[in-house]
């Protein structure tokens, strides 16, 4: 029997109630602030949750490598919304957002997520295994789009302070797209293997059977819509969110920072379920391309938004941030070369966020 959580189970109420009401809240709360804006803000996370759901239907219909890789968009799309939304209320004054919104989501999932995945996952079954050579892929592309967009803007001399010229950018967005496009290619199509599950992986809920096609374009065009309420109700909810950080005096990097919690909470629980199921390589796949496809996506996106609107960008990260960036990098090689993990590494991983969160209101 399939569980109700699953994707191919009849098609629970909430799913299409919640972007339904996301709309209403929308058309009628568009803009508001007070009270009134911590209702849209629930619609906000609630119609992520129902894009997310009828993501993870939609990949249960194509399979693996190809599910993971829709949710990984489908949050991507969520993200790059929020962002672009942002800085089109603020063409000149939000030069850092797409920067701590990058940076939130490579620390969120590598040290949060990965962290968590792995001490759930561990917890239940002492040790886990996936695909050594997918996640060492995954580790390859992301420390070479992270270091393009975080790091090689503070050592660039065309311009000053930790910014790429306009030919720079455009190149970088570029690149950090063909990477992304790269990966996908080795992913689904030339080393797919490398990316699924082995024999000794095998859970109970890998066998459930795909829901029926009706069902998948069904939940498909649902998808559609709750991800244009999220990013439409994303623009309304900027000014409010913006005065509510400022009265309490937040870091500026905090609009970033709740942006990633905000397109992430559903995609993790997804992961959290997945590992605790003992299907680790599916959490992994979760996890780590949903930042290649931030990285990758927001940045081109972001990058030919700034260069439309001639906005500026900063990209380069700070020198604390930059050592949290490059340590993280090395624990997660540590903790994913050799296949198999235990909660011992989940410690590390988790650490590490803690840290991260610590130096943002203590820095």
């Amino acid at each position: 029997m399939v569980p109700p959580s699953s994707p191919n189970a009849h098609m629970p109420w909430w799913s299409w109630a919640l972007p339904a009401l996301g709309w209403v809240a929308l058309v009628t709360l568009f803009g508001a602030t007070g009270p009134l804006a911590l209702v849209l803000t629930a619609a906000l996370v609630g119609t992520v949750f129902a894009a997310v759901h009828h993501a993870e239907v939609v990949a249960h219909r194509v399979g693996e490598p190809f599910g993971t890789l829709i949710l990984a968009l489908a949050v991507t799309v969520i993200e790059v919304g929020l962002i672009v939304s942002i800085m089109l209320a603020h063409p000149e004054g939000k030069p850092t957002l797409v920067r701590d919104t990058i940076f939130a989501v490579i620390m969120i999932v590598l040290n949060g997520l990965v962290g968590l995945c792995l001490i759930v996952g561990g917890a239940r079954h002492h040790e886990q295994g996936f695909q050594a050579r997918g996640a060492t892929a995954f580790l390859a592309v992301l420390v070479a789009q992270a270091t393009l967009v975080l790091v090689l803007p503070n050592f660039t001399t065309s311009t000053a302070g930790a910014n790429y010229a306009p030919a720079q950018l455009g190149f970088v967005a570029v690149v950090s797209l063909a990477l992304w496009f790269a990966l996908v290619f080795v992913q689904t199509v030339r080393h797919r293997d490398y990316f699924l599950p082995g024999p000794e992986m095998d859970s109970e809920g890998d066998h459930a059977a795909p829901p029926p096609a009706r069902a998948a374009w069904t939940s498909f065009g649902l998808m559609v819509a709750a991800l244009a309420a999220v990013v439409l109700m994303g623009k309304g909810l900027t000014p409010a969110l913006e005065e509510t950080l400022a009265s309490f005096g937040a870091p500026a990097a905090i609009v970033g920072i709740a942006i990633a919690f905000i397109v992430l909470l559903p995609e993790s629980l997804a992961a959290l379920r997945a590992a605790r199921s003992n299907r680790l390589q599916t959490s992994l796949n979760l996890a780590l391309g949903s930042i290649l496809a931030s990285i990758g996506l927001t940045t081109s996106a972001v990058a030919v938004l700034a260069l439309v609107l001639d906005a500026p960008l900063t990209l380069g990260l700070d020198q604390a941030n930059t050592v949290l960036l490059l340590l993280s990098f090395a624990v997660a090689i540590l903790t994913l070369a050799g296949g198999r993990t235990t909660v011992l590494q989940g410690a590390v991983h988790l650490v590490l966020f803690a840290t991260w969160l610590f130096l943002v209101f203590f820095p």
